[in-house]
């Protein structure tokens, strides 16, 4: 073999090394870009997941919330017939005179009430003589009535409650004409 050969095969050789080393470059690019990508995929999902994380706990919390709400709400719903049963019991035991089993009741009524006031239960104030609103009270009649009375209030027939701020039960109300 000659020498220029010899050269000729070891330019070959170099160049095949350099193709070698470009080509092995370009792989371990093309690695780090795919590995890259997934790694930004990856990135994203955790990303996803954990804001529907956070938007799952906020949604449980308000859930439980509202559940504790309304459970109360029911409760509070339920006893509100024997608020009037006591209501009633006292206006006839007034009437009787019967000062010890009076004593008795509103001290029971008393208990109730303040257990119940206690866990947020509010009366809603309307009283005879108030201008009548229907946001606030539910007109079981009208009746004839001096233009002193016209709309206004003429008898509560049945108290109102609420809960914080929304109202669970409307007075029930007589309405001046």
């Amino acid at each position: 073999m000659s020498t220029q050969d010899k050269d000729i095969k070891t330019g070959q050789e170099e160049n095949l090394q350099e193709n070698q080393a470009v080509e092995q470059e370009n792989e371990v690019v093309d690695v780090e870009q795919v590995l890259n990508e997934k790694l930004e995929e990856e990135r994203n999902k955790f990303l996803r997941l954990f804001a529907e994380f956070e938007n799952y706990k906020k949604r449980t919390s308000k859930e439980r919330l509202e559940l504790f709400r309304t459970a109360g709400e029911e409760v509070m719903l339920a006893l509100l017939p024997v608020l009037d049963d006591f209501d009633r019991a006292l206006a006839e035991l007034e009437k009787l005179g019967e000062s010890e089993h009076l004593t008795g009741v509103t001290l029971i009524s008393g208990k109730l009430r303040d257990t119940l006031n206690s866990k947020g239960l509010e009366e809603v104030a309307i009283d005879k003589g108030d201008d009548f609103n229907v946001d606030s009270a539910e007109a079981i009649t009208q009746i004839p009535a001096g233009d002193d009375m016209k709309g206004k209030v003429v008898d509560v027939i049945e108290r109102g409650y609420k809960l914080g701020d929304k109202i669970i039960r409307f007075p029930k109300v007589v309405i001046g004409q």
